[in-house]
């Protein structure tokens, strides 16, 4: 099975754990799944490993994968937590960046501008994960990079809801021009304020993001 159809069997399950049609503690058969998606049961299971490692469902023994509600709380934490890494990492990028990290972020950031002008939210997903993914990488930390890729995994679902928000999609890309400005200006400190402010969740797109969630 190609690394696509297996990355749309996981946001397909993921999608429906996210609107509630598989509710906290419904347990996932996997031959149901196979079944209604029309593959077999072992990309099934690599998807729903995939989802108990980013903690939207828990793989128990004799039971199978069950899906898992972190709550509101612990999701604005960990918002709270990436925000402060990736502007930690922008904040590094300004200063260590390199023609190979200027060149990477140049490239992801015109995908971006591609994926939000058609309007496709989940291209714009993946095309802005590319994004962050080059500044962790021209932040040149090993280690800064890794923790930042770890969380950000685990808060996927949730930023593709937030891409869902109207208006999102413009808004987001506009954040990104200011940020690469400032990266490339080597402007540290204000590459971090924008990328927290980028990441964090505060207000209104808390209130929008748990909505969008179907008030789980």
């Amino acid at each position: 099975m190609s690394e696509n159809v297996g990355r749309w069997l996981r946001d397909e399950i993921e999608n429906a754990i996210l609107s509630n049609e598989f509710e906290p503690g419904a347990r996932l058969d996997e031959t149901v799944l196979a079944n209604r998606f029309g593959v077999s049961r072992t990309p099934v299971r690599e998807a729903l490993m995939q989802l108990d490692a980013i903690g939207l469902v828990e793989i128990r023994p004799r039971r199978g994968a069950v899906v898992i509600d972190p709550g509101p709380h612990r999701i604005y934490e960990m918002f709270e937590v990436m925000a402060e890494l990736e502007g930690l990492a922008g904040s590094l990028a300004a200063r260590r960046l390199d023609e190979k990290g200027r060149e990477a972020i140049t490239a992801a950031h015109r995908r971006c501008e591609l994926s939000a002008g058609a309007g496709d939210s989940d291209a714009y997903y993946y095309d802005n994960e590319a994004f962050h993914k080059a500044i962790y990488a021209a932040s040149r930390s090993d280690f800064l990079e890794e923790q930042c890729a770890q969380l950000h995994r685990r808060l996927r679902p949730y930023r593709r809801l937030q891409l869902r928000v109207r208006n999102r999609l413009s808004t987001s890309f506009a954040e990104h021009c200011a940020i690469v400005d400032a990266i490339f200006a080597g402007d540290g400190e204000e590459a971090r304020r924008l990328l927290r402010a980028h990441v964090g969740i505060q207000g209104e797109r808390f209130s929008d993001l748990v909505a969008s969630m179907g008030a789980r």
